[in-house]
């Protein structure tokens, strides 16, 4: 059986500014890739961190069924809150632990809508290392993001 995979990235020029967001999913079977999905997309005022989480949300809302996964994101932003901070925002009516609202709660409960639906495993790799998938994750983020910047400087 394939194993899937979803390496995502966000990319911004300026935070805020004009952003993009990066999604390559991937079925393996060992070393051979069986299937392969590239998605992209972007807005023209937004942050890093915003594209960050739409990155991952738009990969697991890709999938067409429940499936077994594992993200890879180079946003300890990301990782760190949905693998850990999102149970005391929940816990706490989407309130920090010093009672302020959630930045970005919006796309945390989406993704954390979208996650529900699947098994998934969240891995952290170190962005701009060298890193194939995530290196083309990045090259689709900045894709998602180049209408939104040509529009910003016409």
């Amino acid at each position: 059986m394939a194993e899937l995979f979803a390496y995502t990235d966000g990319a911004c020029s300026g935070n805020p500014g004009p952003g993009g967001w990066g999604a390559l999913l991937r079925a393996m079977d060992g070393d051979t890739v069986v299937k392969e999905k590239e998605l992209k997309g972007g807005e023209a005022e937004t942050t890093n961190n915003r594209m960050e989480l739409l990155a991952a949300i738009n990969a697991l809302e890709s999938l067409a069924r429940p499936s077994t996964l594992t993200v890879v994101t180079d946003s300890a932003y990301v990782k760190n809150g949905v693998t850990g901070w999102i149970f005391g925002w929940k816990r706490n009516g989407w309130k920090t632990s010093s009672k302020k609202p959630v930045k970005n709660v919006e796309l945390w409960q989406r993704l954390d809508a979208a996650q529900a639906r699947h098994k998934v495993t969240w891995e952290w790799v170190k962005g701009h290392a060298g890193h194939p998938e995530n290196e083309r994750a990045d090259e689709l983020a900045r894709a998602g993001m180049a209408p939104f910047k040509k529009k910003k400087s016409a």
